[in-house]
């Protein structure tokens, strides 16, 4: 069973918003900018690779313009928010979206400029976003969203520099959140779990372009997976995760601060109902023979 759709009919929860969606050329990203437009939204989308992110645009339409920016550098995500205000006049919502895995191995055969490289992409770029932010913001109030990982609350599929900088991506919401609170700027974070885009086979060692022709045997995979590791049994998809950035985005969060939303099909709650019976009836036989 897929997500429900989101193309019915518009509840314009973010009419009149302006927001920045950085890594929005693929997967989570496109969806939230995709969520944000339906909604009623200006957004301004960015990413590395030019070409995906202008097709992107021109997918979403007038609403939606495209900027190249990398946001591991400051001068990019400075100028990246810039743009979206000198061309919309306003800035209400920051998606700090952007994210770089790291490949699956031992702690101990750890690469560490790749390491460091992780934590420039999902750290540092979170926090270029949100120190660049707070003076558009504090003219409006506003809402920062940090894209994390149930991986930085537990040890689940994903390499060590990827689990590490979403623990510090966390921690930085919340930080943020106590501290930008007095200024109407509202910080939170969203937490996805197994959620089927190509970006899992960067982890796997292929690039996100081969992963993304093999996204059905990706879901097909994940929706074996999820019948025995989670309460939803079946996988993530873009728009649940895209649901919970308009949520945040919208004036309904607007008592929500230092949140660390979960979306994980319940993943990270444990063993779901079927496997406790199995495990049930198994014991109940080792006692009853």
């Amino acid at each position: 069973m897929c997500p429900p759709d989101r193309e019915g009919a518009a509840m314009n929860a973010l009419t009149g918003k302006v927001a920045v969606v950085t890594g929005a050329t693929s997967g989570i990203g496109v969806d939230v900018a995709r969520a944000f437009v339906h909604e009623g939204a200006q957004v301004v989308l960015a990413g590395r690779r030019r070409t995906e992110g202008e097709a992107v645009a021109v997918e979403l339409g007038p609403a939606a313009s495209f900027l190249t920016a990398d946001v591991s550098r400051e001068d990019d995500v400075a100028a990246l928010l810039d743009f979206a205000v000198r061309r919309h006049g306003r800035l209400d919502v920051l998606v700090n979206n952007a994210g770089s895995p790291s490949h699956l191995g031992r702690i101990e055969d750890v690469d560490v400029a790749a390491f460091r490289a992780t934590q420039e992409v999902n750290v540092m770029g979170a926090l270029y976003g949100i120190k660049h932010a707070v003076g558009h913001l504090r003219r409006t109030g506003g809402s920062i969203i940090n894209m994390a990982s149930i991986t930085g609350q537990r040890v689940v599929y994903a390499g060590v520099a990827y689990s590490v900088s979403k623990a510090a991506l966390i921690n930085l919401t919340k930080w943020a959140a106590a501290d930008l609170g007095q200024d109407g700027i509202r910080v939170n974070s969203i937490s996805p779990g197994f959620i089927t885009t190509g970006r899992f086979g960067k982890a796997a060692g292929v690039t996100e372009e081969q992963a993304q022709a093999r996204l059905e045997a990706l879901e097909a995979y994940a929706r074996e997976q999820a019948r025995s590791l989670q309460a939803i049994p079946r996988p993530g998809f873009g728009p649940d995760v895209a649901g919970a950035a308009v949520y945040l985005a919208s004036e309904a969060s607007s008592y929500v601060t230092g949140l660390d939303l979960v979306v994980d099909g319940g993943l990270s709650l444990g063993q779901p109902g079927e496997a406790m019976a199995r495990i049930r009836d198994a014991m109940t036989s080792v006692y009853l023979g």
